[in-house]
């Protein structure tokens, strides 16, 4: 074997100082991200709630929320103690096992595809170098495309696990109506993904930067992808059971649906798990057909580092803005409709326009 100098040694133990030094930065960093990602994500759902009443208030002419702090802004507060506290019931006829599963399984799903969505650039801090997300993944779409997905697991499970007939009923339209609109929304990503040439939700924000014909942003919405935005929308409705899609909780023919049989915090559950999922779909819509962090950048490099992440919340805002535009303004759909509207109606439109992309990117090419 051949000696071992002591110049080596060192430079040896010096080099896996530094391996062990990177690694111990990276799962702090990693920690402190998530961290901060969860209690942003909590926070953004409890004020959707808020907000959603305010608008919808001043769409029907009420105030909304006003009582508990100035504007009603402390209103999600006093909700979140109140569930805390409401005495928890659950029925002697249920499934325990699923049935306290089910809300569990609901919102882990709806929290757990927060993890890969980027909110901005890369940046620098106390001289750490760290994307604005908890994990860069070169397949970060289909990761949230799978993990949302898991989601009608736990709504079915309500359904069945509740023993009663207005919440398996519920339980049913659920798994029809996200597994029937689940295929168009992924048709309607397709499009992007020819375009990008890529998974990673980083490299398609990346493709839709700059400008054509010098003054409209190249975002997909704009650039040939109307249409699949279109489609994206109509199954994202479906997909959070949001108005006019809101069949499985429909309160004049179901009583309150696959949720019927809950209460208190398990209620609750279901209750965040639909505006995460609400949130996950506009930060979805901002990645993939908004520019994500595209905007205008000026000023110093402070705000030139932060100009980034404020573009992508105004972008989900405005798009969360709209979702709620939608529940004050359309009636509920007839479950016949529902369903037609996605396979007669969607299917096919979704089909032509990956079609249509396909033909022009591969003569482009």
């Amino acid at each position: 074997m051949p000696a071992v100098t002591f110049g080596t040694l060192v430079t040896h133990l010096e080099s896996q100082d530094t391996a062990l030094q990177s690694v111990r930065t990276f799962v702090i960093a990693s920690a402190i991200k998530s961290v901060i990602a969860l209690f942003v994500l909590l926070t953004a759902v409890a004020y959707s709630v808020w907000l959603e009443r305010k608008v919808v208030g001043h769409i029907q002419n009420r105030w909304g929320p006003t009582r508990v702090g100035p504007f009603g802004l402390l209103q999600p507060l006093a909700d979140g103690i109140k569930f805390l506290f409401k005495e928890d019931l659950t029925p002697p006829h249920v499934y325990k096992t699923l049935y306290i599963a089910a809300p569990m399984l609901s919102v882990i799903f709806a929290l757990t595809s927060i993890s890969v969505i980027p909110i901005g650039n890369w940046v620098t801090i106390a001289g750490v170098h760290t994307p604005l997300q908890i994990t860069d993944v070169n397949i970060g779409l289909l990761i949230i495309l799978g993990v949302t997905s898991m989601g009608v697991y736990g709504v079915a499970l309500a359904g069945w696990s509740s023993n009663s007939k207005y919440s398996l009923l519920g339980g049913l339209r659920a798994s029809a109506q996200m597994v029937s609109y689940e295929i168009s929304l992924g048709l309607s990503l397709i499009g992007v993904l020819i375009m990008a040439g890529s998974f990673s939700l980083r490299e398609i924000v990346d493709a839709q930067g700059g400008t054509f014909w010098g003054f409209i942003p190249r975002w997909n919405l704009f650039h040939g992808q109307t249409v699949a935005f279109f489609v994206y929308l109509m199954s994202a409705f479906a997909e959070t059971n949001r108005v006019p899609f809101d069949l499985p909780e429909a309160e004049t023919e179901l009583v309150a649906g696959y949720h019927t049989e809950y209460s208190a915090m398990k209620f609750a559950m279901f209750f965040m798990a639909e505006y995460a999922n609400m949130i996950t779909v506009a930060c979805l819509a901002t990645l993939l057909f908004l520019g994500g962090w595209h905007g205008p950048i000026g000023g110093p490099a402070w705000l030139q580092a932060m100009l980034p992440v404020f573009w992508f919340v105004l972008k989900v805002f405005c798009f969360l803005f709209l979702y709620i535009w939608i529940r004050g303004t359309l009636p509920r759909f007839r479950y016949d409709k529902l369903m037609a509207f996605a396979w007669k109606f969607l299917f096919p439109l979704a089909v032509a326009n990956l079609v249509v992309t396909g033909l022009i990117v591969a003569l482009r090419s």
